[in-house]
């Protein structure tokens, strides 16, 4: 099918999911499977102020089949927030795997550490509280933690997500995956700059800037999948 007839079918692709649809996808398959410590943090997530940032549970749904298909045993994770994602990366890795997790936010955090703690996997988290260059720079001074890493999230500021790119490509292991959250940023990539409001035009710029750069790295096979807000696996080739 050419581009003139996939646009005749779907008339309208800046429309990622109808409310309806999404409520199907997540009534029918996602809430269903989720694990009650989850559920129960996403929920507790809500009373946050800045609630909206937490992982969208059918984008966890699908990170938890990467995890098992990759066999995943050491994990990392740029911008943890409540930790849903985390949590969830460490209910589905072995129970001597390990997740560096790495945020400056060790208030919200702790807002999801009981939830962490019930689910018995506080164990394979190792928690850094800091801004997440100078770690993944110092991992990086030590050439035996190259290609180490099965997997890598991220969400996080998003005017770096191309600075984090270019060490985490180096830290996951070839045939291992690093993905990036909230890559179509609400869908206003795919609108004129003049149609979004200003608040959401630079955070825009930097989803279409590093769209753009990673569809050209030849070191990737890359999925820019439309949901939850965008998410972008990366799998290494070389």
């Amino acid at each position: 099918m050419d581009d003139k007839s996939m646009l005749e079918v779907y008339p309208n692709p800046i429309i990622l999911q109808s409310e309806g649809l999404l409520k199907y996808i997540l009534e029918t398959s996602v809430y269903p499977r989720e694990a009650e410590t989850l559920k129960e943090l996403r929920n507790a997530t809500t009373k946050h102020p800045l609630g909206f940032m937490g992982a969208s549970p059918d984008v966890g749904q699908l990170m938890a089949l990467l995890l098992k298909l990759l066999n995943a045993k050491k994990t990392i994770e740029v911008g943890v927030f409540t930790g849903y994602s985390l949590l969830l990366t460490a209910l589905n890795i072995p129970r001597d795997g390990k997740i560096t997790a790495i945020d400056p936010d060790r208030k919200s955090y702790e807002m999801g550490l009981p939830f962490i703690k019930k689910a018995s996997v506080l164990h394979k988290i190792e928690y850094i509280e800091s801004l997440a260059l100078p770690v993944l720079d110092k991992l990086l001074q030590d050439p035996a933690n190259e290609g180490t890493f099965d997997f890598a999230f991220v969400d996080a500021d998003k005017n770096n997500y191309l600075n984090y790119h270019e060490r985490l490509i180096k830290l996951v292991k070839i045939g291992g995956i690093v993905a990036y959250d909230n890559t179509l940023w609400g869908g206003t990539v795919a609108l004129p700059e003049m149609a979004v409001s200003k608040p959401k035009r630079d955070w825009r710029r930097c989803a279409l800037d590093f769209n753009k750069a990673i569809s050209k790295d030849s070191r990737l096979e890359i999925a820019l999948v439309s949901i939850g807000d965008g998410l972008t696996i990366c799998r290494r080739v070389c």
